[in-house]
């Protein structure tokens, strides 16, 4: 009875943390999203009404409207660079053992533990040292911009390729290689389609990752280019009213939709 009292109470603990933990999470985003459809020009509660204006004028903003604009083409090609090497070098950490592996996927994973300023300043002086020796231009191009963010979203997508590739049996593509299927057939016929679940999700982490970065994009864009989280941050400098609620309510938006089907493609909880 008592051992039964005691399991009890723990799972009740536990629940109530697990809740709490959520509350604390939530809170901050419902709050955000709340006040973006306040009608006061300046926050205060409680609100004078509501309405969907600020939306509008944030949008008509040339700050917040290119920054969105240049935000969303970086993350797009960035996640779509960080494919090109992950998949090569998540079918080889996965299916292989050769001398290396393990370098190779720390390297590749190393984006994740280095702190975001210490790693955007490190790419900058590499920049301009490339620039010093060979005259060709990173630093403060759109280019450098998407290779840096690259960089950001290939730890995400390299993780969820193995994650994918861990629950295939390989003995389907050794099939279609024993029928007189080349490599590059069963590849694309075989192993894409399997793992097209882990590329999707890892499309969409690397674009999440890269479209909420702002060390890396405060570092490396151009002259006359902000990124939405540099916007944000600029405009948070001198004024603080419900337009930048708005704005944020837009980014939470579609990062929570990028995750929720993220998580329709691969389970996030058994990945992470």
């Amino acid at each position: 009875m008592r051992d039964n009292f005691g399991q009890t109470l723990l799972r009740a603990i536990y629940l109530c943390s697990v809740w709490l933990i959520l509350f604390f999470i939530f809170l901050p985003l419902g709050i955000t999203i709340w006040v973006a459809f306040f009608s006061n020009k300046i926050m205060s509660f409680p609100p004078e009404g509501y309405t969907a204006t600020w939306f509008v004028e944030a949008w008509n903003m040339a700050a917040f409207r290119d920054g969105f604009l240049l935000s969303l083409k970086v993350a797009v090609s960035a996640s779509m660079l960080a494919l090109l090497v992950g998949i090569p070098a998540a079918l080889a950490i996965a299916r292989y053992r050769f001398p290396g592996r393990e370098a190779i996927n720390t390297v590749l994973m190393s984006p994740l533990m280095i702190p975001a300023i210490v790693s955007g300043s490190a790419i900058y002086l590499f920049y301009i040292e490339v620039q010093i020796r060979t005259e060709f231009q990173l630093a403060s191009t759109f280019y450098g911009l998407v290779l840096a963010h690259t960089l950001i979203a290939i730890p995400w997508v390299l993780r969820l390729l193995i994650a994918s590739l861990a629950g295939l049996n390989p003995s389907i593509e050794e099939a279609s290689l024993s029928l007189g299927a080349s490599r590059l057939t069963t590849f694309f016929r075989i192993t894409v389609p399997m793992i097209r679940p882990g590329m999707t999700a890892g499309a969409l982490f690397g674009f999440i990752a890269s479209f909420g970065d702002l060390e890396k994009s405060l570092l490396l864009v151009g002259p006359g280019r902000i990124t939405l989280p540099i916007a944000m941050l600029n405009y948070l400098q001198y004024r603080t009213d419900p337009v930048i609620m708005a704005v944020a309510t837009i980014q939470i938006l579609i990062i929570g939709a990028a995750l929720i089907i993220s998580d329709r493609y691969v389970r996030l909880g058994r990945t992470f």
